[in-house]
This record gives C-alpha cells, sequence and structure tokens, in this order.
C-alpha cells in the first residue's frame, strides 16, 4: 500500500530562494475532486503522471503515482476540472528532507506553499527560518481546493 504522508506550511518571506536545489514548471488538472478521493493528471518538466489520492486522515493519505505518456496528459488535461493549476515547484534539501516550494500562478497567483514529505507522521522536524506556519489541516490550502476556491477569492 502506497501512503504520503506530508505536512504544509505557509512562507513568511524570500529567503528560501537561495537554497533552490532545482525548479520544475508543473501544470495540473483533475478528473475527479471527491473529498474522498481525488485523481489528478500532472505534467512536470518533461513527464507526465496520473495520481490517485485517498482522503486525508491527520498529514496521512493513501497514493499512487503512475508515469504516463506526455501526449496522453495532454489530452487527459483536456477532460479535467477548469482551471488548470500551474505553479513553479523549487526543491530545497535540507537535513536529509526535500522540501518543495510551489509558487502559483494565474489565479491563485501569491500563494507560496512549502511541502516535506516524511517517514512517519511522527517524525520531528526541524523548520526552517522562512516558515510561518502550518496549514496541513487547511482544507483550503489543497491544490484540488485551489481550482474552486483560487487564492485571488482568500479573504485571509
Amino acid at each position: 500500500m502506497a501512503k504520503e504522508i506530508e505536512r504544509k506550511y505557509r512562507i513568511k518571506d524570500n529567503t528560501w530562494k537561495s537554497q533552490i536545489h532545482s525548479s520544475h514548471s508543473i501544470k495540473q488538472g483533475y478528473l475527479n475532486l471527491e473529498p474522498t478521493r481525488t485523481v489528478r493528471v500532472r505534467i512536470m518538466g518533461p513527464k507526465a503522471f496520473l495520481t490517485i489520492k485517498g482522503k486525508n486522515i491527520k498529514t496521512t493519505r493513501l497514493e499512487f503515482e503512475y508515469e504516463i505518456p506526455i501526449d496522453d496528459a495532454l489530452q487527459l488535461l483536456q477532460l479535467c476540472e477548469k482551471p488548470l493549476l500551474e505553479k513553479t515547484r523549487h526543491e530545497i534539501h535540507i537535513n536529509k528532507l526535500i522540501w518543495e516550494i510551489d509558487e502559483f500562478e494565474g489565479d491563485n497567483q501569491g500563494l507560496i506553499i512549502a511541502e516535506v514529505e516524511l517517514q512517519d507522521e511522527n517524525q520531528e522536524i526541524e523548520l526552517p527560518s522562512w516558515i510561518e506556519k502550518e496549514v496541513s489541516h487547511e482544507p483550503r490550502y489543497y491544490n484540488s481546493n485551489l481550482i474552486q476556491n483560487p487564492y485571488k477569492n482568500w479573504k485571509e
């Protein structure tokens, strides 16, 4: 069984930018936005993926991801809910962890989220100085929810 254990955070400043290891453009869409499961199509750089995710239980959920041909992904994106989600993902390596920083575009421009995948829900981590607050349990920060309620509509 495949599990994803992930924590999400808001970022308070741009000091993380000096630590970028790599960056990739991402375009993704959702074929299914049910609260109990999502089905996502993603193009990231030269590769494409089909991902099925289960419902979050704390910071853990089932996740199954499969690489698919780019041509298939382009066709599947046409079937996805609109608008598609576009962002640039930056990777930062700190203390054997890979932090993924997503800078959103379009209707979600201005939103920057840091994510880190863990081996265990109780794994202790040292937060980088550029972290503002944890938002792992706030559904509005889920990528699948950003399509229906984009950042531009939020009233902080």
